[in-house]
């Protein structure tokens, strides 16, 4: 098989690791604190786990552990869309094993959950794993977003399970995913099993941490692809001088991604949909919004910006919110004659005539195209699927017919062409940062030591990623302590928290306190490719959001990140011409407070 230089490169990267991973695995010792707590619905879900709630956080210190050198077998997990460094958490579980035990046996799922199910599985051994050590993807045993749910299911999983002799079995995935895998880990105790289940934090979408879990994997090396991305387009931007490209982001449920991506590149806008969401802003007000930045730079002689845009955006304006409901609804339950109507027309008149008057208003005036979406691209239960919804485009054609009605009215002066981007995919596989490297090998390692631990129900842990990775500190978290309550199709269901951003914390009014300006003026950073070698600020650097959360503007990284940056001149800005925008004419402080 023929591969790239830098693919064979990464095979012989060696990840760095915490000094609690150097010493002999016999040597490690599982410490427990106190009981834990769900993060709420305490009674309720001390009644759906009586037999894994509220146990202690796991951390690790020398001591003899004879434990860790028995030979075991392992079942391992890939859960859900990828993600950046998942081939290295089998790797670091791997090597785990085998320096417990040589003769210990790793097994791979195929296709994620459903691979247990159908007791379809490979040995993954050393020859194996060193064709994927340092690589993106999932593709060494395949993933799949199939759930273990119903009473039959968690009996075969049992089974099976029992069937391969495992003494763990280890799910690597999100916030559903590890909820599915402590619903085994009660299942599998309550059944008088022994067999362990650990979870692993992966997601992109930055959503699946709290206090303990300071970052799912993926994130980094996700946002930095993007940022490289956006920097491209923002610097074509400032040369061209004629396009405002509006670039959507992966991010359904929480804006984490495009917090990041703006802290990256510094774009003249940047939708955070937690803050529309708290400010109850319609759709309109941010249409407005975008606008008097496009206004007031084009006052200044700059007919171009950067917009970046939250993937589930829409689902937190407050009036396309109650639209998306009530079309699911309504489109559920007049599913047969809406399913005959002839024409997309048809459909869009059926649909008009029978949403109330609130919800009738809003998609009166929305796009045809997205009309044809909220009404073509729904699942199988009927429901809007927003994910598909082109949020980008919706606000293209929105701003383009607001600045027309400002040019008419001879408040806008400027030119304005658009151009519509969407960055998701692009992120899900790249080759993993250093640091996500680095941190899935130890996540992958850390679980094998809860195994040795003999602990149940828990989620692997690295903590103090602002530093070196020399500083961290691995250990295990109870998965029912991140959980809650929610409803779900019809009933309150446990599922781990999701985190969604935090409108009063360091990355956001880091953000914030400089957007105004970046409306303004010409700012922007130019991330490029992501390094695998050279300086460690430049190689082995955390993200600005793990920075500003977990340490401090002098910690390691940032310091020697600040000290050696480049810095840019901003763009020469032209006079604005007499008679100039509204913007222009006196009023650009309030428009860029406006913006803000």
């Amino acid at each position: 098989m023929e591969i790239s230089v830098l693919q064979t490169a990464r095979y012989a990267y060696k990840p760095k690791l915490p000094p609690a991973f150097l010493k002999p695995v016999a040597a490690i010792q599982t410490s427990l604190g106190k009981p834990t707590e769900s993060a709420g619905d305490q009674e309720e879900l001390k009644r759906i786990f009586p037999l894994t709630y509220g146990k202690p956080i796991a951390g690790f210190r020398a001591g003899k552990n004879p434990e860790a050198l028995k030979k075991i077998n392992v079942g391992v997990i890939l859960s859900g869309g990828q993600a950046p460094g998942g081939h290295n958490v089998i790797a670091g579980l791997l090597d785990g094993i085998k320096k417990g035990n040589p003769g210990s046996k790793l097994f791979g799922f195929l296709g994620g959950p459903s691979g247990l199910l159908k007791n379809a599985a490979l040995e993954i051994t050393p020859r194996l794993i060193d064709q994927y050590r340092n690589t993106g993807g999932f593709d060494i045993i395949g993933s799949g977003r199939a759930k273990i749910e119903t009473p039959d299911q968690f009996a075969l999983a049992l089974k099976n399970a029992r069937d391969m002799d495992l003494r763990a079995l280890v799910i690597i995935g999100g916030d559903d995913s590890n909820t599915n895998a402590a619903l085994l880990a009660e299942y599998f105790a309550s059944r008088g099993s022994d067999i362990q289940v650990i979870g692993v934090p992966k997601t992109i979408d930055g959503d699946l941490k709290n206090e303990y879990i300071e970052t799912s994997f993926g994130f980094d090396t996700a946002v930095k692809t993007y940022s490289e991305l956006i920097g491209n387009i923002a610097r074509d931007a400032n040369s061209a001088r004629k396009y405002w490209h509006f670039i959507k982001l992966m991010g359904l449920a929480a804006s984490h991604i495009c917090l990041e991506c703006a802290l990256q590149t510094q774009p003249n806008v940047a939708l955070i949909s937690e803050e529309v969401e708290e400010k109850k802003q319609t759709l309109a007000r941010i249409v407005e919004n975008i606008c008097d930045v496009i206004a007031l730079r084009a006052s200044r002689g700059l007919d171009f910006g950067i917009v970046l845009v939250p993937e589930g955006l829409v689902e937190f304006i407050p009036e396309m919110k109650k639209l998306i409901s009530a079309l699911s609804d309504l489109l559920a339950h007049q599913a047969s004659t809406f399913a005959v109507l002839p024409s997309l027309d048809d459909q869009i008149r059926f649909v008009t005539e029978n949403l109330e008057p609130e919800s009738r208003e809003v998609f009166s005036g929305l796009p045809h195209g997205i009309k044809r979406q909220l009404l073509m691209d729904r699942d199988p239960h009927g429901n809007v699927q927003v994910s598909r919804i082109e949020t980008e485009q919706l606000l293209t054609a929105m701003t383009e017919a607001k600045i027309k009605e400002m040019k008419d009215s001879g408040a806008f002066k400027g030119t304005y062409t658009t151009l519509s981007h969407f960055l998701g995919y692009e992120g899900r596989s790249a080759f993993p940062s250093n640091f996500d490297a680095d941190y899935c090998y130890s996540l992958g390692y850390t679980a094998f030591l809860l195994i040795a631990g003999g602990l149940t129900g828990y989620i692997s842990a690295v903590r103090n990623l602002a530093h070196p990775a020399k500083d961290w500190t691995p250990g295990g978290i109870p998965l029912t302590m991140m959980m809650n309550l929610e409803q779900r199709h019809g009933s309150k269901k446990p599922v781990i928290k999701k985190a969604l951003v935090d409108l009063k914390g360091r990355p956001f009014k880091a953000f914030a306190a400089k957007r105004e300006k970046w409306a303004r003026e010409t700012l922007y950073l130019y991330p490029g490719a992501i390094q695998y070698y050279g300086p460690a600020a430049v190689a082995d650097q955390p993200t600005k959001t793990i920075i500003l959360e977990r340490g401090s503007v002098k910690a390691p990284q940032a310091a020697a990140a600040k000290k050696s940056a480049v810095k840019v001149k901003p763009a020469k800005e032209k006079k604005p011409a007499a008679g100039g925008s509204a913007a222009g004419k006196g009023s650009k402080k309030a428009a860029a407070k406006k913006a803000k």
